[in-house]
């Protein structure tokens, strides 16, 4: 394909979309319908089916009859964690080896033109961004996910919490399977803004933000506290009337759905004239400039609290005045010591 015909590239190599990025016509007034109903597809597929479809597979596939998980035991537990280590490797492999190993679509699509293993960066483990990402991943990630997944199956076995079936609540958690990618959205959001607190930034933040330019390995790289916060969003389903099935949903919406803002490519070719859409560039443009796109537009949060970047000139322009006056109150609040 070529990715001229749907945006530009500049000197450096770096590809952008034409156009602007548009926040979901979800929460827009006055309402729209015409437009929502054009772009509800896109809230289901390819992403969010995908990480329900995986998610009922584990449900009958992987997870232990609940007799099993009254008690807690390292059988069930040791085989939870290797299954989610062997998905996240094949899942995130996959990324990786197409687009940045093999490098079958060249740079075609790709935001930033140069590839992270080109060159050693002394900001990582080891100098190399998908060692320390790998690393990180299934160290501590995949652990602290695998740890809350064990706890709420347990409690789920034990009656503990106020969990309910699908026999009995169908149009209930149905309905909660829905808003949960905008629930995913508003906490990602929160943490997120947390985060970037001065000395949260600095102490647990900063890690991720190593990887300017990510890639797939880039997507769980963090901070254990970070990624403790960023998969508590699955605890709301031991707080609200839940099940366990749309727990582990949320789970892997956390989990698979990282590498979605950090697979570094607008379009992943699936031919000579079609390709994915990764939705990606929201999530690129925060780790480019840092302090923009907190969100991914699904919530107009950042539209809210004035910190989107829709990809324009003008997005940059608004960017810089709010750098600009930061810098002035700063300035003024130094000059008063």
């Amino acid at each position: 394909m070529d990715d001229l015909s749907y945006g530009k590239r500049n000197k450096r190599g770096d590809w952008a979309p034409d156009g602007r990025i548009e926040t979901a016509p979800v929460f827009k007034l006055p309402p729209r319908p015409l437009e929502f109903l054009k772009w509800l597809p896109h809230y289901f597929l390819p992403w969010n089916l995908l990480f329900a479809a995986s998610a009922v597979a584990y449900w009958y596939f992987v997870v232990p009859d609940a007799a099993v998980m009254q008690t807690l035991g390292w059988q069930w537990v040791l085989k939870l964690f290797a299954v989610n280590c062997v998905a996240v490797f094949l899942f995130y492999g996959a990324f990786e080896l197409r687009l940045y190993r093999m490098r079958t679509q060249g740079n075609r699509f790709k935001y930033n033109g140069k590839f992270p293993s080109d060159a050693k960066n002394p900001a990582f483990l080891f100098n190399s961004q998908n060692l320390d990402g790998i690393i990180r991943t299934f160290a501590t990630a995949v652990p602290i996910w695998t740890a809350l997944e064990v706890g709420m199956l347990w409690a789920n076995a034990n009656g503990y919490g106020p969990w309910v079936t699908f026999a009995d609540h169908p149009w209930y958690l149905l309905a909660i399977a829905l808003v949960m990618p905008i629930f995913h959205e508003a906490h990602f959001f929160v943490i997120h803004r947390l985060i970037h607190w001065g000395p949260l930034y600095r102490w647990i933040h900063s890690v991720h933000h190593n990887s300017v330019n990510p890639s797939p390995w880039s997507s769980l790289s963090m901070h254990p506290v970070e990624q403790i916060l960023y998969f508590s969003s699955a605890l709301i389903h031991i707080i609200i009337p839940s099940n366990p099935l749309l727990m582990i949903y949320q789970l892997h919406s956390s989990g698979f759905g990282a590498v979605v803002g950090h697979i570094g490519f607008d379009k992943i070719e699936v031919g000579q004239k079609a390709a994915i859409d990764s939705h990606a560039y929201t999530h690129y443009l925060h780790h480019k400039f840092f302090e923009v796109n907190y969100g991914d537009g699904l919530v107009p949060f950042d539209k809210w609290f004035g910190t989107w970047h829709d990809g324009t000139k003008e997005g940059d322009a608004r960017m810089q005045v709010r750098y600009e006056k930061r810098k002035a109150r700063a300035n003024a609040a130094n000059a008063e010591k």
